[in-house]
């Protein structure tokens, strides 16, 4: 994630493998066409200039606004779905809505410990494998996004730094720029599942 992978083989992102054919092929295209996007960005002249010179101040501050603007989204969802409708799913093939977000909590902790050079504290799928109630799951959320605040936290000077998700060579802000968008990406599944049950997505109360 960047995209989603088949529901309790999160594991398998590094291989590029998914296991349930009609999420498969679309998420597997969204990893690499984000894979495929960041790569032509540092591969730009300009890019590798600036990355002599540093990184323009504010880079990771832009990201963090992001993930807290969409965090804020997805964590009022989840307090805002009742606890019976964690388990429905849009079509019989695809994550529950309590799946969904457990994976975006594992995939914060993958993502965030990647960035921060250190092993995940919660290996994935672990919160996808072993969280099923409302409380369980919105508690794992949380904390995978508290643990992520010291990957936003890094300094723009330090993003530089390579790393290596599903087999391919990434920037440290490479890594923090897949894991905002794999939220965003989530949340609209978050959307769609709120509107079939009636709900009203808390991005459109704002409007």
């Amino acid at each position: 994630m960047a995209g989603d992978v088949c529901p309790g083989r999160l594991e398998e992102m590094s291989r590029g493998a998914c296991f349930l054919p009609q999420e498969g092929e679309i998420m597997k295209k969204t990893t690499w066409l984000l894979a495929a996007l960041v790569a032509l960005v540092v591969a730009s002249p300009t890019f590798a200039q600036g990355m002599k010179a540093g990184p323009a101040p504010g880079a990771v501050e832009t990201l963090r606004q992001s993930l807290n603007y969409v965090k804020g989204f997805v964590l009022t969802s989840a307090d805002q779905m009742p606890e019976a409708d964690y388990a429905f799913k849009a079509t019989p093939a695809v994550r529950s809505f309590g799946q969904i977000l457990a994976h975006v909590a594992d995939a914060n902790y993958m993502f965030c410990s990647s960035v921060l050079g250190e092993a995940s504290p919660v290996p994935a799928p672990g919160i996808e494998k072993s969280k099923t109630s409302k409380a369980d799951i919105v508690a794992a959320l949380k904390a995978s996004y508290e643990y992520c605040g010291r990957a936003y936290a890094i300094a723009d000077a330090d993003t530089g730094t390579k790393l290596t998700i599903f087999g391919r060579e990434f920037t440290r802000f490479g890594a923090l720029m897949i894991n905002t968008t794999h939220n965003w990406e989530h949340y609209g599944n978050i959307v769609t599942y709120l509107r079939l049950r009636g709900q009203v997505p808390p991005s459109s109360k704002e409007m």
